[in-house]
């Protein structure tokens, strides 16, 4: 039942021959691994507005120049991971170059940042997307915190399935909304250029109430925040082994494909924004009191600025329903890009010896199945904690991606120099360039959303850092340990068997039978609790005991563990030459929750056996038939 229920829900088993064979085109690796990039021209142009609202009317003035600058870096940091796609074919972005170039220390933190980054990337997403739903259908508020987790548990059912079926499923949603946004730009720029007049969103005469004067920090704020833009843009340099050959060809290509397709969104919608007037609905929300006179104010207050724009241009029809649909699915979707990239940083990591060695382990679908699981436990406690809320959940998120950011870029910029190849100048100018305007925004960001939850990250980076250090140290000790530098003779043992018995039945004298092939020196052990029974499992064991001897130690306290670690150890005092075998007779029952209906005695002292040196622990296990 257990194993058909598993094929039917992640399917069957791939060989390993077929790795190959499940790697993507760059039709597939596109929406696989740009829908985290690509999903963000939904939020980073209103990210800005937002920002930049306080100022008053400059908000419109200010905004397209912004956008520009943004679209800018965009390319920068593209190009520059064009660059480590080409210098590290193996994958591993940020963290390989950091580690690489500019040392262990450095590799540690971008690994630690973008691990946190992916974990709120698909909290971020997935509530993001959820909200959308629930602007649609607002009965479904009160259950939003139940709707993420199952968003999350499904992309993780997606995932666990193979790559190849992940990006087949995940595919149409992206380029649905990649084809909804360049509708309404276009559509929105033929009537800018072609119409007598441009109706604005927000009246021209309607004069916004200055909350702050203009100046550089709030520049700087809404430019760290409209790069929020650029979360995602890294995922292609980390998960170059899913393409196709040639792989860092295409992994290239992919993200020229993925980096016009973002700046020419967040230009498009940037410009948009700039000409129509939009003022995204999350700013007239949170100053309702001065902005309730504004015209329309009952609609605006709703709609995300994609939802403004796309209303202002075709109406509220058909084509509005399914853009919206459609932003809904690609927030969701966003997600399943650090499905692909937390695992595949993690198994990195292992192999590294700086994560647990299960996070390398492929599993029956050719997927790192370990690290899915454990994306998604995090995601969902996540979500938990701040019920499914983007308002609690934003300030945390970016912090890390433009740390790694910032890292990878130096990390380059090294690696240019050193090597000296073709155009290294240019090359390293480029990296450096973009490390520093990715260092700015990580601080801005760091500095601005501190007090608003960024400083969970900030604390939470360095701890991840110390694990993967105690962990690298651990394995390290380990192979020390355990490494042979010469050969040793073999010494012989010795051995004292003896068997846990609770009673005297057909389980038991299997375990006899056993234990007498181990040693001569074999003997039973019942642990008293009812005074009442001993005679009668001393009379039992008499006349089938196998002639074994049988010790009956008392216990006043009717404990089992505690009577049975003593007389242990002082039978290793007793024959300190032998090795002490402890045999533990267990029945194993037909269904599994007979299980339920017995004790667990067994378990509790496997357990309490496991940190006790020089003994040898052994089950013999009687299987029961009905």
């Amino acid at each position: 039942m257990i194993a058909w229920l598993r094929r039917l829900l992640f399917g069957r088993p791939l060989e390993t021959a077929r790795q190959k064979h499940e790697r993507l085109p760059k039709f597939l690796a596109l929406p696989v691994f740009a829908s985290d990039a690509v999903s963000s021209v939904a939020y980073g142009p209103e990210e800005v507005l937002i920002a930049l609202a306080v100022v008053g009317n400059a908000v419109w003035s200010l905004s397209f120049p912004i956008g520009v600058f943004i679209v800018i870096l965009i390319g920068i940091v593209a190009i520059s991971y064009r660059q480590t796609i080409h210098a590290y074919p193996q994958g591993g972005g940020s963290y390989t170059v950091a580690k690489e170039n500019l040392g262990k220390w450095f590799g540690l933190v971008a690994a630690a940042s973008l691990l946190t980054d992916y974990v709120l990337t698909v909290a971020v997403s997935i509530a993001a997307g959820i909200q959308a739903l629930v602007a649609l259908e607002p009965s479904l508020y009160p259950y939003r915190t139940e709707a993420c987790v199952l968003s999350v548990a499904i992309i993780a059912l997606a995932n666990l399935r193979g790559l190849r079926e992940s990006g087949t499923l995940f595919a149409p949603p992206t380029y649905l909304f990649i084809a909804c946004l360049y509708t309404v730009v276009i559509a929105g720029l033929f009537k800018v250029f072609t119409a007598p007049r441009v109706e604005p969103i927000v009246p021209y005469e309607f004069h916004l109430p200055v909350l702050n004067a203009v100046g550089i920090f709030i520049i700087l704020r809404a430019f760290s925040s409209g790069c929020s833009a650029l979360t995602g843009i890294e995922a292609i340099a980390n998960g170059i082994p899913a393409f196709k050959p040639p792989e860092s060809r295409n992994a290239a290509t992919t993200m020229s494909i993925m980096a016009f397709i973002l700046g020419s969104l967040v230009l498009g919608i940037s410009y948009l924004a700039h000409v129509y007037h939009a003022l995204p609905g999350a700013f007239i929300l949170e100053h309702s009191e001065t902005l309730k006179n504004l015209p329309n104010y009952d609609v605006l207050k709703d709609q995300t600025l994609v939802a403004q724009l796309t209303e202002h241009i075709f109406g509220r029809g058909m084509f509005y329903a399914v853009t919206q649909i459609a932003t809904m699915l690609i927030l969701v979707l966003a997600a399943n890009t650090a499905f692909q990239d937390f695992p595949r940083l993690s198994s990195i990591l292992a192999r590294d010896r700086f994560a647990p060695r299960q996070l390398a382990n492929v599993g029956d679908r050719l997927v790192f199945s370990n690290g899915i699981i454990m994306l998604s436990l995090f995601a969902i406690l996540l979500l938990v904690i701040f019920q499914g809320s983007t308002t609690l959940l934003i300030p945390l998120y970016a912090v890390g991606v433009f740390i790694s950011f910032t890292l990878s870029q130096w990390g380059m910029a090294v690696r240019q120099r050193m090597l000296r190849e073709k155009l290294w100048k240019l090359k390293s100018a480029i990296s450096a360039v973009g490390g520093t305007i990715t260092g700015i925004v990580a601080i801005v960001i760091a500095t601005t959303k501190f007090l608003l939850g960024a400083w969970i990250v900030i604390i939470v980076i360095p701890m991840l850092v110390f694990a993967f250090h105690k962990i690298n140290q651990h394995y390290r000790e380990l192979a020390d340990q355990l490494r042979i530098t010469e050969a040793v003779e073999p010494k012989p043992i010795k051995s004292t068997a003896i068997v846990l018995a609770p009673g005297i039945h057909k389980g038991i004298l299997q375990a006899l039978e056993y234990a007498r092939t181990l040693s001569h020196d074999c003997r039973g052990l019942y642990i008293e609790i009812d005074p009442n029974e001993t005679p009668l499992i001393r009379d039992r064991w008499e006349r089938f005991g196998l002639g074994i001897p049988l010790v009956i130690l008392e216990s006043p306290y009717r404990s089992v563990v505690g009577p049975v670690l003593d007389y242990l150890e002082e039978a290793k005092k007793e024959r300190p030459d032998h090795v002490v075998t402890v045999v533990i007779p267990e029945f194993v029952p037909v269904k599994w929750w007979h299980k339920l209906l017995h004790n667990q005695s067994g378990f509790f002292l496997k357990w309490a056996l496991m940190f006790r040196r020089d003994l040898v622990v052994t089950n013999v296990r009687y299987y029961l038939e009905k």
